[in-house]
C-alpha cells in the first residue's frame, strides 16, 4: 500500500471517531444547558379547560366505561402549591428522577397507578414488569385513553413523552424495547404516580 493510500485509509478510519466526539460533546451541552437553565415547559399549555373522553376506573383496576371530562388547568402557582418541590419538576417541566429513587419503582402490589395531578388512571400493576431500569415500568397503558404521547426532542435524542392527556403532567417516555405482548416499554417517574391499591 502507498503512503498516500494509507493516509487517506486512516481518514477514513477517523471519520466515524470524529462524528462520534461531536455527538458527544453536542449531547453534553444539551446536558449542561439543561442544569443551568432549567428544564422546559411540556408544552404550551392551553388556558381554556376543554372537553376530553377517557376511561375511568375503580380502585381495583376494573373498567367502568368512557366518560367526558374538562382538562384541569392550573397557573404555574398553583401548581407549585399542589406538587413537591420534584413532582413539580417533573411533571410540569418534563424532568426525570434519579433511577431507584422514586417509591412506585420496586412496588408489587396490585393496584392502579393514577396522575399525581389529577388522579386519571394510568397504568395497572397488571402491565407492570421488572426493567432493570429503577423506573417503574409497564408494557401497555391501562386504556390508550388516559395517556397522551408526543415526540420529545430534548438532548439531542428523539424520544416519545408520554403525559397526562388531563392536566398535561409529564409522566415518563415509551421505548419499543418492552417485553411481550406489546413489546412496548412506558418508562414512568414514581413522583408523577400515585398507586392506589386494590380493596
Amino acid at each position: 500500500m502507498s503512503a498516500k493510500n494509507y493516509d487517506q485509509e486512516e481518514d477514513r478510519n477517523k471519520l466515524p471517531r470524529r462524528i462520534f466526539i461531536g455527538a458527544g460533546a453536542a449531547a453534553m451541552v444539551g446536558v449542561i444547558l439543561h442544569s443551568r437553565f432549567g428544564a422546559v415547559p411540556v408544552e404550551a399549555r392551553s388556558t381554556t379547560p376543554k372537553d376530553i373522553q377517557i376511561v375511568q376506573f375503580s380502585p381495583s383496576g376494573e373498567r367502568k366505561g368512557v366518560v367526558t371530562v374538562q382538562t384541569i388547568v392550573k397557573s404555574d402557582d398553583e401548581w407549585k402549591q399542589r406538587l413537591d418541590a420534584t413532582a413539580y419538576t417533573v411533571t410540569r417541566h418534563a424532568g426525570t428522577e434519579r433511577a431507584y429513587s422514586g417509591k412506585n419503582w420496586d412496588n408489587h402490589e396490585k393496584g392502579i397507578y393514577q396522575c399525581i395531578g389529577c388522579g386519571t388512571a394510568s397504568f395497572s400493576s397488571e402491565t407492570k414488569f421488572e426493567s432493570g431500569t429503577g423506573w417503574p415500568s409497564f408494557w401497555q397503558a391501562i386504556a390508550k385513553q388516559n395517556v397522551k404521547e408526543s415526540t420529545d426532542g430534548s438532548f439531542g435524542m428523539l424520544r416519545t413523552a408520554v403525559s397526562c392527556p388531563r392536566c398535561d403532567a409529564h409522566l415518563g417516555h415509551v421505548f419499543d424495547d418492552g417485553p411481550k405482548p406489546t413489546g412496548l416499554r412506558y418508562c414512568m417517574n414514581s413522583v408523577s404516580l400515585e398507586f392506589v391499591k386494590s380493596a
